[in-house]
C-alpha cells in the first residue's frame, strides 16, 4: 500500500514535469512566432537611441525662382550623460568652448537622461567653434548636423517673408503662415546601447531627414530691389515716421513687390522690437487716405451717371460751406470754372463735395463697401486691418462731403491698390495674394493660387474713363512729376492731414501716390506713401511722385513695357524737362546738322564732314539739352 502511494506520487509529479514542460514549450513557440514582432519592438526601443537630424525648411523663391529664404548647415551639440567618462572636465572644457558658465553646462553633463540636447548654448554652433569640439575627441560628446534659416537679401521683403526661432519654427509672414509646408521631417542616426549606456554591438541606422516643400512667390525680385532702395532713400531725405510701398498686377491681384520703413534684417530678428518686427505696414497701416480716393469717388459718380467728366462744370470759389464747417481748395483763390476732369487734375476738395452731394449717401458709401473698404483684402499673410468706415446711419452731410474727399474714412495701403486695380482692371474686384504655389522636393505642385474674382464693381466703359481720366492728371494735373516720357501713365497724389486723439495735426501729414502703367492697357498698380516727410514741401505732387517715377521706371524694366506714340501730351511748365523728338541727321553735312540740333547738345567722334551714325537715333524723344552723339566720316 505504502509503494503504491509513493509510485502514484511519482506518476503526478512526472504529469505535472510534462505539463509545465509543454507550456514553457509552447510559451517559447508562441513568443518566437506569434509575439515576435511585439518583443522585438519593445527591446529595441528600450536598447535605442536617436541623434537627431534636423532637416531644412522648404525654400521660399521669388517668381523667377531667385531665393529669398535658403538654409546653412550648421552643427549642434549632443551629450550622452552615461558615456561620459570624466564629467567634471567635459563640463569645464564644454564650457570654456561655448562662452557660457560651468554651472550651465553641469545642467546638462549631470542631468539624468538617455540623451541630452544641450540647449539653446549648444545650438547652431558657428564652424571654429564645432571643430574645436571635435578636436576634443569626448567619448559621449557628439556633434549632429542642423539646418539654419538664412535670408541672403537680408531685410529685403522682411514683413511679408517674416522670420524663424531657433527651432526653425515659424513666427511670422510668409515662414508663419505657411510653416506646415516649408516645415520637413527630421532624420537621425539610431545606435543601441544598454541601460548604463554603453554601446551595444548592433548596426547603427541612419533616417534621413525630408526637406520642407518650397514656396514660390508673385514678388518680382527686380521690383522688389527698386521698392526697397527708394524706401531707403526717402528714410534719408525726410526722415519719415513711416513710408511704404506695394505694387499689385491689377489684373490678378499678384502682389508685385512690396515693403514699409521702418523694417528689419530678418537674419537678426532678435535685435528689433516686436513693433517693428509685427507691423506689416502696407496690409496693417490704417489711415485716412486723402485725395487718393477721389478715384473711388470719380469712379462711383461716371458709373451712376451723375458726371460727365469733360462736359460737365464746376464753379470753385476756393471753399464751400457743409453744415456750418468750411472745407477749402488747397488753392485759396479757387479755380473758378472747371470740368470735373480738371477737378480730379487739380484734386479740388469742393468739386468732390459735389459730386458726393450728387450721389448721396447711400450710393456712395455702397461703393465704398463694394470697392471692399471696411473689410480685409483676404491677403495670405497675417496681420491684415480692415480700416474703419463710417456706419451709414451716422453719416450726415458733413461726413458724406468728407468721405468723398478721403477725409474721415481710414483704410489699409492694400485696400487702397486693390480697389484702383479695379477700377483700371475693367472694373473687377481681385483678392490680392502673394504665394504663386508650393512644390515638394521633387518639384511636384502640392497647390497653387489663381486670380480670385470677388466681384464686379463698376463696368467697362466706366474703366476706359477712368484710365484716361488718370493719364490726364499725370499729363496736366498733379502728377506730372511722375510723368515718363513715351509711356502712358496714370496716377493720383495724396495729402491726408493726420488724427491723433480726435484732432488734425498740424503740418503733419500722409503724403501718397497712387499710379497706373501703362494706363491705356494696366500691367502694375504702385501706392507709394510717406508719413510725416520733414525737409520737404508740404504738397505730395514735389514728394511722393517723383520717388513713384523712379520705381516706375524699374516697373517698366521689370515688366518689358514698350514705348507708346499716343500718350497724352504733357503740359509742361517752368521747371520740367522738356521731351521732344531728335531729327535724323545721318548722311548730312556737319553743319546742317548742327543747325537741326540746335535744341540739344553734340559729342563728336571721328572726322570728316558727313555725319555717318547718330546716337540716339533719329525719331527719338529725348529731353531737351540732351547730349546727341554724332559719328563723322567722309
Amino acid at each position: 500500500m505504502f509503494f503504491k502511494e509513493i509510485d502514484y506520487r511519482i506518476r503526478l509529479v512526472l504529469v505535472i514535469v510534462i505539463i509545465l514542460f509543454c507550456f514553457i514549450v509552447f510559451r517559447v513557440l508562441y513568443i518566437q512566432v506569434f509575439d515576435y514582432s511585439k518583443l522585438s519592438y519593445l527591446a529595441n526601443d528600450l536598447w535605442s537611441r536617436n541623434l537627431p537630424l534636423k532637416a531644412d525648411r522648404g525654400l521660399i523663391l521669388d517668381r523667377n525662382g531667385v531665393v529669398l529664404a535658403d538654409n546653412i548647415t550648421t552643427t549642434s551639440l549632443v551629450l550622452i550623460p552615461n558615456q561620459l567618462e570624466d564629467k567634471e572636465q567635459v563640463s569645464l572644457l564644454l564650457s570654456e568652448a561655448l562662452g557660457v558658465a560651468k554651472e550651465e553646462m553641469d545642467k546638462h553633463v549631470y542631468k539624468e537622461s538617455s540623451i541630452e540636447r544641450v540647449h539653446p548654448e549648444g545650438r547652431q554652433l558657428s564652424y571654429e567653434v564645432a571643430d574645436y569640439i571635435n578636436s576634443l575627441k569626448l567619448p559621449g560628446v557628439y556633434l549632429v548636423k542642423e539646418s539654419k534659416r538664412y535670408y541672403p537679401y537680408e531685410d529685403l521683403l522682411s514683413h511679408a517673408i517674416g522670420y524663424v526661432g531657433i527651432d526653425n519654427q515659424g513666427l511670422s509672414g510668409i515662414e508663419f503662415e505657411y510653416d506646415d509646408v516649408l516645415t520637413g521631417e527630421d532624420g537621425a542616426i539610431k545606435y543601441y546601447s544598454d541601460a548604463k549606456g554603453n554601446t551595444l554591438d548592433m548596426s547603427q541606422v541612419y533616417v534621413e531627414p525630408t526637406s520642407g516643400a518650397n514656396v514660390s512667390l508673385t514678388i518680382d525680385i527686380n521690383i522688389q530691389k527698386s521698392i526697397e532702395r527708394e524706401l531707403d532713400n526717402i528714410v534719408d531725405m525726410f526722415s519719415p515716421d513711416m513710408a511704404l510701398a506695394l505694387v499689385m498686377n491689377p489684373n490678378t491681384g499678384e502682389v508685385l513687390g512690396m515693403s514699409s520703413r521702418p523694417n528689419y534684417d530678418s537674419n537678426n530678428y532678435s535685435k528689433y522690437s516686436l513693433e517693428e518686427l509685427s507691423r506689416n505696414l502696407p496690409i496693417w497701416a490704417s489711415y485716412e487716405p486723402g485725395s487718393t480716393f477721389k478715384i473711388i469717388t470719380t469712379a462711383a459718380a461716371i458709373e451712376e451717371g451723375v458726371v460727365d467728366l469733360e462736359k460737365d462744370t464746376f464753379y470753385d470759389t476756393g471753399s464751400v460751406i457743409v453744415s456750418g464747417s468750411r472745407i477749402g481748395c488747397w488753392k485759396s483763390k479757387g479755380h473758378g470754372y472747371q470740368t470735373f476732369l480738371q477737378v480730379l487734375e487739380n484734386s479740388c476738395n469742393p468739386g468732390f463735395v459735389e459730386l458726393g452731394n450728387r450721389l448721396g449717401k447711400e450710393v456712395l458709401f455702397s461703393y465704398i463697401d463694394k470697392f471692399g473698404f471696411g473689410s480685409k483684402t483676404g491677403i495670405d499673410l497675417n496681420g491684415e486691418s480692415k480700416g474703419i468706415i463710417f456706419n451709414l446711419d451716422k453719416v450726415g452731410d458733413l461726413e458724406l462731403a468728407t468721405s468723398a474727399f478721403g477725409q474721415g474714412v481710414s483704410v489699409t495701403p492694400i485696400q487702397q491698390v486693390t480697389a484702383v486695380s479695379a477700377v483700371v482692371n475693367g472694373g473687377n474686384l481681385y483678392q490680392p495674394y502673394i504665394v504663386k504655389e508650393v512644390r515638394d522636393i521633387s518639384g511636384k505642385i502640392i497647390s497653387s493660387s489663381s486670380p480670385n474674382l470677388v466681384r464686379e464693381v463698376i463696368s467697362k466703359e466706366t474703366s476706359l474713363k477712368m484710365r484716361s481720366a488718370l493719364e490726364s492728371v499725370v499729363a496736366r494735373g498733379g502728377g506730372r512729376y511722375a510723368f515718363i516720357d513715351g509711356y502712358r501713365v496714370g496716377g493720383k497724389t495724396g495729402t491726408a492731414q493726420k488724427v491723433e486723439n480726435g484732432r488734425y495735426l498740424d503740418n503733419n501729414y500722409i503724403m501718397s501716390f497712387m499710379a497706373v502703367v501703362p494706363s491705356n492697357n494696366p500691367e502694375a498698380v504702385l501706392y507709394l506713401a510717406i508719413d510725416n516727410p520733414k525737409n520737404t514741401a508740404l504738397l505730395s505732387s514735389y514728394t511722393t511722385a517723383p520717388v513713384a517715377r523712379r520705381i516706375l521706371l524699374d516697373v517698366i524694366d521689370a515688366l518689358s513695357i514698350e514705348k507708346q506714340s499716343n500718350q497724352i501730351e504733357k503740359v509742361y511748365q517752368w521747371d520740367d524737362k522738356v521731351y521732344t523728338e531728335i531729327p535724323d541727321v545721318v548722311g548730312v553735312n556737319v553743319k546742317t546738322a548742327k543747325t537741326m540740333l540746335f535744341e540739344f547738345e553734340i559729342e563728336y567722334t571721328g572726322t570728316g564732314d558727313k555725319v555717318l551714325e547718330q546716337s540716339p537715333v533719329g525719331g527719338e524723344r529725348i529731353a531737351k539739352g540732351s547730349t546727341v552723339r554724332l559719328l563723322l566720316g567722309d
